[in-house]
């Protein structure tokens, strides 16, 4: 896929999980919870083009896995949000496909890295 269009995704993915945290309720759970998703869902996207801009393959490679976790863990949390029913389940649900999705494009793209890496 384009670099340019996972950094637009990446982005878009970012704005609206901000937007979905600030539709929590205002509660302990809901504070330390929307930090969490916060803070990974903004790094999938800043980490992705820190990894655009890697200055070889093993930095590329390295800086790829971080963005597959922090769109993993990403994951994790919107499934969470969706188990504690903080927002409506309907709020989340694309947002965690796209995270899937991320996870999924990142995962091959690290793979293929590596594969091609050892050559």
């Amino acid at each position: 896929m384009n670099p340019e269009i996972l950094q637009h995704r990446t982005r878009n993915f970012s704005i609206r999980v901000i937007r979905l945290i600030h539709r929590f309720p205002y509660s302990q759970t809901g504070n330390v919870i929307g930090k969490q998703l916060l803070r990974c869902a903004t790094s999938v996207g800043a980490n992705y083009r820190a990894a655009c801009r890697a200055k070889s393959p093993a930095d590329f490679i390295c800086k790829i896995n971080m963005v597959e976790e922090e769109a993993d863990e990403s994951i994790y949390w919107l499934d969470l949000i969706q188990t504690l029913g903080l927002v409506e389940a309907s709020e989340t649900a694309s947002l965690l496909k796209e995270a899937q999705e991320l996870t999924a494009i990142f995962t091959a793209s690290g793979r293929t890295a590596k594969q091609n890496h050892r050559l």
